[in-house]
């Protein structure tokens, strides 16, 4: 019988994960945690091509969002 996934803490579900590796449902129930989820995330298009080549473009736009979100990460409150 396996546990109740979805009671599991996430650092309990992640254990769990590592011990029984070939299980997909705990995986699931964790991706299914994600914050934010699929529907509100940010997707970025690939940084290079099928043949390695960088896009330039793309690797511009993901540098932006990683300042944005470090800057956001700096300005938070010491108790958030």
């Amino acid at each position: 019988m396996k546990p109740n996934f979805e009671a599991m803490t996430s650092k309990e579900l992640t254990a769990y994960i590592l011990a029984h590796r070939d299980d997909d449902e705990p995986i699931r129930v964790l991706f299914s945690r994600r914050n934010p989820p699929d529907s509100e995330a940010t997707w970025y298009g690939p940084m290079v091509t099928a043949d390695g080549t960088p896009i330039e473009e793309n690797i511009r736009i993901a540098e932006e969002a990683i300042r944005q979100r470090i800057e956001q990460g700096n300005q938070r409150s010491p108790s958030e």
